[in-house]
């Protein structure tokens, strides 16, 4: 007997409807999977026999073929486990029930319990858009699977569970829909009134949150650099439900979501090590996965000791930080994942740091200090909007002890520009003035006569390229929005261009 049962395959970030046929035929006992499998699906032989034996049911002794279609998608992982369980079951009788309105998908332990699943939102997406009514999934996946609406989530906790449910001898409730309450408040650990001293600073990274503007700061060991770039998410707006289903999304698929969570709001913090490799870095592997860049979509990115990175590495990153995307291809096909972070990057002037410390002399020679900076090419600088110099803070601050302005007061100013930006690129994929194109720089950013002056002036002694000049642009813009301008002012392009890097040695 043939039985036909839907599940589904993760491409990228996003899903592809897969059936998978069953066939029970006379003959010697096999069991054969067909259809580009990866190892684990081979593996799943195993665990579908056991778990169909300790779940009470009889595993047929017959000739087993399972076909997944369509045959040129290759499926890897685990969660073909439960589907081919169940048309084994639907194909020797032991079950009957409707499987074209149902999607099931999960991995199987040996005891027929089922475990945890990667990818689980972007198969719920999937299945409502393909015209599903219901997705059978593990209970740990239910929630992640329940802030879709108009689907049903049947939530098993083992196989044998669910043979009961199909059977219609103790019904599982489906999951309710979970509703997306945006957050007023998120906690952080660190409070910007947490950190003394570095006004010019926090400032720079007020502008940064507004606009989403990429940053670098550049100071001595123990300046405060790594607790800036820690406290800029608590003055981040809370993500948006679209926001939070693409992060959640990525994150479900990476395997990096928590367990029993539905929708992440937190806006994303990753730091990635300093040895971390460019795969790590952008995603791939065989079979791409997203990398860290796509793990801080919509957040921040986070590179501490920015010289210390291998060069390869940090080229990698030139495409995404103009784009907002990365395109990873491999023999069998090219995938893009998301990838609009704000970049913030943290260095030392020298090897010893202390070149521009005026309280410790630095060991460094003027060799060692050029190759130590050449580390760090041109074009990936060009492409950072606000280059900040982040000294030691004075020990007489330190004892004071004067708390400075707290996450919550600098948010509000933040959320209002924010407001600004969404109220003008309403109808486009757009979201902060930096993700600005041409043609909307070209619209939102027009300039005086004063303004012309002064950029011209700047451009010749700074020696700004194309890109230096329109990032310049956003940039007061950003500032602009943060005073409630609608034009932009020669104080906000004066502010802009003090942000720019100084020369290198």
């Amino acid at each position: 007997m043939l039985a036909k049962i839907n599940s589904i395959a993760i491409i990228g970030l996003n899903a592809e409807k897969v059936e998978v046929e069953v066939d029970l035929s006379p003959g010697l006992p096999a069991f054969n999977i067909v259809g580009l499998p990866d190892k684990a699906v081979e593996e799943s032989k195993e665990r579908v026999r056991s778990a169909i034996k300790n779940s009470g049911a009889n595993f047929p002794q017959k000739r087993i073929t399972v076909n997944l279609a369509p045959a040129d998608i290759r499926k890897e992982g685990p969660s073909y486990d439960l589907p081919i369980a169940i048309g084994i079951l639907l194909a020797s009788e032991q079950v009957l029930f409707d499987s074209t309105k149902s999607l099931i998908v999960g991995e199987l332990s040996l005891n027929g319990e089922l475990r945890h699943t990667n990818g689980t939102l972007a198969m719920a997406i999937a299945a409502r858009e393909f015209g599903f009514e219901e997705i059978i999934l593990p209970k740990s996946n239910s929630e992640e699977a329940a802030i879709i609406n108009n689907i049903n989530i049947i939530g098993a906790l083992s196989l044998s569970e669910l043979i009961s449910h199909l059977r219609n001898e103790n019904q599982i409730e489906a999951i309710d829909f979970i509703p997306f309450v945006e957050e007023e408040s998120i906690g952080y650990k660190l409070d910007f009134s947490q950190i003394i001293g570095q006004e010019h600073a926090k400032r720079a990274l007020e502008i940064s949150a507004a606009g989403g503007h990429n940053v670098i700061m550049d100071g001595p060991p123990g300046s405060g650099k790594t607790l800036l770039a820690r406290a800029l998410c608590s003055i981040l707006p809370p993500l948006t439900y679209e926001e939070a289903l693409e992060v959640t999304k990525i994150y479900s698929v990476a395997g990096a979501l928590e367990k029993r969570t539905s929708l992440v709001k937190k806006r994303p913090y990753r730091s990635p090590h300093h040895t971390t490799s460019g795969v790590a870095l952008i995603g791939g592997g065989s079979w791409p996965r997203p990398g860290e860049i796509s793990l801080s979509h919509r957040g921040v990115l986070f590179l501490d000791e920015l010289p210390e990175f291998p060069r390869q590495v940090l080229e990698v990153l030139r495409q995404p930080l103009e784009d907002g995307d990365i395109t990873i291809s491999r023999a069998n096909g090219s995938l893009s994942f998301p990838a609009k972070f704000i970049l913030v990057a943290a260095q030392n002037p020298c090897p010893c740091g202390y070149s521009t410390d005026p309280e410790r002399q630095c060991t460094c020679t003027i060799g060692q200090i050029i190759k130590y900076q050449k580390k760090i090419s041109g074009p990936l600088l060009d492409r950072i909007d606000i280059h900040l110099e982040v000294p030691r803070v004075e020990y007489s601050k330190l004892v004071n002890n004067h708390a400075g302005e707290n996450s919550r007061d600098i948010l509000k100013r933040v959320q209002v520009a924010r407001i600004i930006q969404n109220n003008r690129f309403l109808d486009t994929n757009t979201v902060t003035n930096s993700e600005m194109s041409l043609t909307e720089l070209k619209k939102y950013c027009d300039t005086n006569l004063e303004c012309n002056n002064l950029l011209a002036a700047a451009s010749k002694q700074l020696g700004l390229s194309a890109r230096g000049y329109h990032r310049i642009l956003k940039l007061s813009r950003t500032i602009a929005d943060l005073d409630n301008s609608r034009d932009i002012k020669k104080e906000h392009i004066a502010e802009a261009l003090q942000y720019r890097p100084k020369q290198r040695i």
